[in-house]
C-alpha cells in the first residue's frame, strides 16, 4: 500500500493500536451492554485529549476540531455477537453476556467490530499528532447496538445532532472476509432494507394420542414455514433481490403432547422499499391463510427490529472511491453490487438529510475459499494488516474532505 500522502503512525503507536485490538477483542460485549468498551474508548479519546460525550445509551462521540474547513462524521459499532468462539487465537473471548430475554451466552466480536473501533482510533490517532496538513472537525461516532438496529437509533434520538456539529457526510466501513488491503464500495444500495418478526401460533393443547381433541400449533406452523419459502421463488421476479429466512422454531416440552403454541421467528431483505413492502404483505396473507386452513385464529405478529436500506451518495461515493484509490491502488479498490447483508448505519445521515457513504475493507491476509466469514465463530481477522488497512481506508476518505493534500 503506497500511502505517503497521508499521516502515518508511529511503529510504537500502531503496536499500541493491536494490543488494543487484542484487549478488545477479548472482552466483547452484547449490543446496547458495551459499558466497559464505552470507558475504554473514552480513556483513548482523553489520552489524546479529544472532546467526547456519551449518547444512545453506551455509545461515544468524539469531537475532533483543527481550525477552520469541513464537518466530516464517521461511524464505528462497538457491540458483539451471542457466538462461541473457536478461533484458536490466544487472545479468543471467554466473555459471557445476558440476552434481553435473561439467557446468558457466550459472547465474541464475530463480525469485526472491534477492527472498527481500532482503526477510527488510529485515524483520530494519527489526526492528532499531524495537524498541520488538514484542517476542520471530525466528528467520531462509536455506535452501540448495531447488530439488533438500536444504536443508531438510540443515539438519534438521544440528541446526537443537536450535541455535535451537523456534518456534510457520514462515512463508515466494515470489514470483510476479503483480503486484508482491498476494498469494495457500492454504488448506490449498499446493504439491504431488512425485517425481523416474531410469529406466535395458539392452538389447543392435548394428549399426543387424541389429536382430535386439540388444534396442533406445530402443524400448522410448520406449514406457514414452508409457504413463506414460496414469496421469493413464486411472487417475486427472478431479477429482484430477496431473502425470506426463518432463524428460529420452538414449540412443545414433551413428545407426547400436543402443545398450546408454537412461535418462530422470521428474517427478510430486499433491496427496495417496494419489494420490503411486498415480502412482509406477503408474510401477513400466508400466515392468515394457513391458520384459517388449520382452523386455529390468526397468529400474532410482533416486530423485533428493522434495518433501513443504506444508499451511498453518488457524489461522495465518488469522492471516497477517489481517496482510496488514491491512498490504497486502483487495483485494490472495487465497485461492486449490494449486500444483502443490514446496516442502521443510514439513519445517521438520513436523520439530517445529509449524504452518507459506506464500503467494506478485507480482513484476511490469506482469505481461503469455505474460510471464516462474518458471524462465524472463527471470523477473527489478521491484527497487523487489517487494522493498518481499515485505518488507511479510514483516513484515506476522511482526506478527501479535510486533507491539505491529495
Amino acid at each position: 500500500m503506497t500511502v505517503s500522502h497521508l499521516p502515518e503512525l508511529s511503529a510504537h503507536e500502531t503496536e499500541s493500536l493491536h494490543d488494543l485490538y487484542r484487549h478488545l477483542h477479548r472482552n466483547p460485549e452484547l449490543s446496547m451492554q458495551e459499558h466497559a468498551t464505552q470507558e475504554r474508548i473514552e480513556a483513548e479519546l482523553d489520552a489524546l485529549g479529544i472532546e467526547h460525550f456519551r449518547c444512545g445509551g453506551t455509545g461515544v462521540v468524539g469531537i475532533l476540531e483543527n481550525g477552520e474547513g469541513p464537518v466530516v462524521a464517521f461511524r464505528a459499532d462497538t457491540d458483539g455477537l451471542p457466538i462461541e468462539e473457536r478461533s484458536g487465537r490466544e487472545y479468543a473471548s471467554e466473555a459471557r453476556g445476558t440476552l434481553p430475554d435473561g439467557r446468558e451466552v457466550p459472547v465474541m466480536h464475530g463480525c469485526g467490530h472491534d477492527t472498527h473501533v481500532v482503526a477510527l482510533l488510529g485515524a483520530l490517532r494519527a489526526l492528532v499528532y499531524d495537524t498541520e496538513r488538514w484542517g476542520g472537525t471530525l466528528v467520531a461516532i462509536f455506535q452501540p447496538g448495531e447488530e439488533t438496529a438500536a444504536g443508531a437509533r438510540a443515539m438519534v434520538e438521544d440528541g446526537l445532532w443537536d450535541r455535535a456539529p451537523r456534518p456534510e457526510v457520514v462515512l463508515g466501513q466494515h470489514v470483510s472476509p476479503a483480503r486484508a488491503g482491498t476494498v469494495a464500495l457500492a454504488a448506490g444500495v449498499a446493504t439491504a432494507i431488512a425485517d425481523s418478526l416474531r410469529v406466535t401460533v395458539r392452538g389447543r393443547q392435548t394428549h399426543g394420542s387424541q389429536p382430535q381433541d386439540g388444534k396442533d400449533p406445530i402443524v400448522a406452523a410448520a406449514s406457514m414455514v414452508t409457504s413463506l419459502q414460496t414469496i421469493v421463488s413464486r411472487e417475486l421476479a427472478p431479477q429482484e433481490a430477496a431473502v425470506v429466512t426463518v432463524g428460529t422454531f420452538h414449540a412443545g416440552i414433551k413428545e407426547n403432547i400436543i402443545p398450546e403454541e408454537a412461535e418462530f421467528t422470521v428474517n427478510t431483505r430486499a433491496l427496495s422499499q417496494e419489494t420490503r413492502d411486498r415480502l412482509i404483505g406477503s408474510i401477513h396473507r400466508i400466515l392468515r391463510g394457513e391458520a384459517m386452513v388449520a382452523g386455529i385464529e390468526e397468529p400474532v405478529i410482533e416486530k423485533i427490529y428493522d434495518f433501513p436500506l443504506n444508499v451511498n451518495d453518488e457524489r461522495a461515493g465518488e469522492r471516497v472511491l477517489a481517496g482510496l484509490r488514491s491512498a490504497l491502488g486502483e487495483e485494490e479498490v472495487s465497485v461492486g453490487p449490494p449486500m444483502m447483508g443490514s446496516e442502521d448505519f443510514g439513519w445517521l445521515g438520513a436523520s439530517i438529510e445529509v449524504p452518507s457513504v459506506f464500503w467494506w475493507f478485507g480482513g484476511f491476509d490469506s482469505p481461503e475459499p469455505g474460510g471464516p466469514v462474518n458471524h462465524s465463530p472463527r471470523f477473527a481477522p489478521d491484527p497487523e494488516t487489517t487494522l493498518r488497512a481499515g485505518t488507511t481506508a479510514a483516513l484515506a476518505s476522511l482526506w478527501q474532505w479535510i486533507g491539505h493534500e491529495g
